[in-house]
């Protein structure tokens, strides 16, 4: 890899010992996946919730958050994503106090070295949305899809570790999403049903991501009649980057590189059709009606203000059944605005629980779900539902709508 002369003394250790590590670790993906140089890049998100990160990797930053404040601190704005512990309430979710303390010890490090904990998956719609051909290095799936397909941003999957590197170093290996030619299509579909709701949004994004099946995929989508709000293509996309692990789609006409098929290599693509017969497959297996539900999450991603507003509209003067516990996750942002607004008294009145800063299934999912007997779980999360099976839940799919009805009902509606 070509290094400038900055670059080259950082991996020399002139820069200290956290920028040495940091960028080895890049020289070594870069050449992993053949870059040429380095992109510099205008901001990091690190995932780094202490279920995944462990007491190894707090040890590891700890280590860092210990040298000397100009060796330390990221040289761009650096943000985090959910937190695995709602420090405010922890023990009535049947979380450890080991949990709390590798949480708290890790958030300690990660302000040492100068990140903001925005605790949050959907810093596009709350903290410093990117722009068209920014470069930047995100972690989370959903942010990285969002981020490239809606904003036009440049990001790969950055693992926690190569998060933190960027954010030490300002920059990340010059491979994949950064390079114009792994931004053109290389799948074409074509929509048959039009999706209404988030639900739908989430389901149509989940055939397409298995349909496409790969990272190198990039779909492009044509016969969307209408362009999806933000918070519709927030649940396409995360659902896609969770079923196919894909980083990037288009949409004709509605994303910012393409206005036209031509403008991203689609038109002489051979077109696939998504079929209701697709979506209700989909569907099929997150049934249940009529099903006893233990708990229902809103979440994965995390609710913006706006569905905020709608959670409590629905909860507003009712009562959750006695046996359904009601779980909704959302940034520290909008916990704070919600709670001015009056959304979080109507869904706690109702019976429910607002955490912020969290996401329910980097919470120990497993841990929690055994600790309160829940079995199974309702969500309008099309994400959620694919991830949470494999944590011992029995999971279900419904809209916003119907996941409150089977609150208030004890069973799914």
């Amino acid at each position: 890899m070509k290094l400038n002369d900055e670059e080259q003394a950082m991996l020399a250790g002139k820069m200290g010992p956290a920028r040495q590590w940091a960028m080895d670790h890049q020289v070594q993906v870069g050449r992993m996946f053949d870059a040429q140089d380095m992109v510099p890049v205008s901001q990091a998100h690190m995932m780094g919730d202490p279920e995944s990160v462990g007491l190894a990797g707090v040890e590891f930053v700890e280590r860092f958050a210990a040298l000397p404040e100009e060796q330390r601190r990221v040289a761009v704005p650096m943000i985090t994503d959910p937190r695995g512990v709602d420090l405010s309430y922890y023990d009535p979710l049947g979380q450890t106090e080991e949990m709390a303390d590798i949480e708290r010890r890790f958030i300690a490090a990660c302000r040492a070295l100068n990140i903001m904990m925005t605790d949050t998956c959907i810093n596009y719609q709350t903290i410093m949305p990117p722009v068209l051909g920014d470069h930047v290095a995100y972690g989370d799936t959903g942010v990285v899809i969002y981020s490239n397909s809606v904003c036009g941003a440049r990001s790969n999957f950055e693992g926690g570790p190569s998060a933190l590197a960027a954010g030490l170093t300002g920059r990340t290996p010059r491979y994949g999403l950064h390079l114009d030619r792994h931004r053109r299509a290389t799948r074409r579909y074509v929509v048959r049903q039009q999706p209404e709701g988030l639900t739908d949004w989430g389901v149509l994004g989940a055939v397409i991501g298995r349909k496409a099946g790969s990272y190198w995929e990039v779909p492009v989508i044509e016969g969307i009649e209408k362009a999806p709000s933000s918070d519709a293509a927030k649940h396409f996309g995360a659902a896609m980057a969770s079923y196919g692990s894909t980083p990037l789609f288009h949409i004709a006409g509605v994303t910012p590189e393409c206005a036209t098929l031509k403008d991203v290599g689609g038109e002489n693509l051979t077109p696939e059709d998504i079929t209701a017969d697709d979506i209700e497959a989909l569907r099929a297996p997150f049934g249940g009606r009529g099903a006893k539900v233990d708990v229902v999450v809103f979440a994965a991603p995390q609710l913006s203000l706006v569905e905020m507003q709608s959670v409590a509209a629905l909860c507003r003067d009712r009562q959750r059944h006695k046996d359904t516990s009601l779980i909704v996750c959302t940034s520290p942002s909008v916990y704070t605005d919600a709670r001015r607004m009056g959304y979080n008294d109507a869904i706690e009145e109702f019976g429910g629980k607002v955490l912020q800063g969290t996401c329910f299934y980097q919470q120990y999912a497993r841990e929690i779900g055994e600790a309160n007997g829940w079995k199974r779980l309702l969500s309008n999360s099309t994400k959620i539902v694919n991830i949470l099976g494999g944590y011992g839940y029995q999971p279900s799919l419904a809209s916003m709508e119907n996941c409150i009805e089977s609150a208030v009902k004890g069973e799914i509606v």
